[in-house]
C-alpha cells in the first residue's frame, strides 16, 4: 500500500508553504540580517531578540497570539478585513504568515552571521571606486554572502516543512487547504493507522536526513576555499 490521495495533497501544500515563506523571507529576512550586521543602534539587541524569540516561545504560545492577532477582533485582522480579504486563520495565507513568523529565526541568523564575516574591507574598496550602497550590497556583498544565503534558504525550507503545533492552531485540520504533512501523519496516529504514518514520517525523516547532510558536507569545502 502507498501513500493515499490525501498524503500526496498533504505533502504538495507543505511544498507549496515551505516554498513561498522561503521566497518571502529571503525578500523580508536580508535586509533585517544586513542591518543587525552592520548597525550600531541600540536598538540592534531588542530587534534581535524578537527575530530569535521562535528559537525558545513554544509554538502554542507563538500560535496562540499569532491567532489573537489574525482573528476578526486582532490588528491584522481588521486590516485584512479592511482590504475586503477576511480573516486570515483557517487559510493558506494564514499558514504562510505564521509561518513567516515561526521560520524568521533560521532565515536571518545564517545571513547576519554571514555578512558580518566579510567586514568592512570589500565595501570599502567598492565603495572608493564609486560603487553605490546598492551597487556594492549586489556586486560585492551578495557574491560573498552566497553560501549564507543558501544554508538561510535550505534551512528556512526544512524547518517549515517540519513544522506543527503553529500551523495547527493557525490552520486547523482543513483537507487541502491547511492540512500539511505534520499534521497528516498526526491524523494517522489518531486514526491508529501506524503504517501510513510510519510511510509519510519517513518521507520527512530522509528529506530532514539529506538536508543537513547536504549542510554539514559543504562546510569542509567552504572552509578549504
Amino acid at each position: 500500500m502507498g501513500f493515499s490521495d490525501s498524503d500526496i495533497q498533504a505533502l504538495w501544500l507543505t511544498v507549496r508553504l515551505s516554498s513561498v515563506v522561503t521566497v518571502i523571507l529571503l525578500l523580508v529576512g536580508t535586509p533585517i540580517a544586513w542591518w543587525l550586521a552592520r548597525t550600531g543602534s541600540r536598538w540592534k539587541g531588542p530587534l534581535g531578540a524578537v527575530v530569535a524569540l521562535p528559537l525558545v516561545l513554544p509554538p502554542s504560545v507563538l500560535g496562540f497570539y499569532l491567532l489573537l492577532a489574525m482573528g476578526p477582533h486582532g490588528p491584522v485582522g481588521w486590516l485584512t478585513t479592511g482590504l475586503g480579504i477576511g480573516p486570515l486563520p483557517f487559510t493558506f495565507w494564514g499558514l504562510v504568515l505564521a509561518s513567516v513568523f515561526y521560520s524568521l529565526p533560521f532565515m536571518v541568523q545564517p545571513l547576519q552571521n554571514s555578512f558580518e564575516s566579510i567586514g568592512p574591507q570589500p565595501l570599502q574598496v567598492a565603495a572608493s571606486l564609486g560603487a553605490s550602497p546598492l551597487d556594492v550590497f549586489f556586486s560585492v556583498v551578495v557574491p560573498l554572502a552566497r553560501p549564507g544565503f543558501i544554508t538561510a534558504s535550505i534551512m528556512t525550507f526544512a524547518h517549515t516543512v517540519g513544522e506543527f503545533g503553529v500551523v495547527l492552531m493557525i490552520g486547523g485540520n482543513i483537507p487541502g487547504v491547511t492540512r500539511v504533512a505534520s499534521v497528516q501523519i498526526y491524523d494517522h496516529v489518531e486514526a491508529l493507522d501506524y503504517a501510513q504514518a510510519h510511510r509519510l514520517s519517513a518521507v520527512l525523516l530522509i528529506f530532514s536526513f539529506l538536508v543537513l547532510l547536504a549542510l554539514y558536507t559543504r562546510r569542509p569545502d567552504r572552509q578549504k576555499g
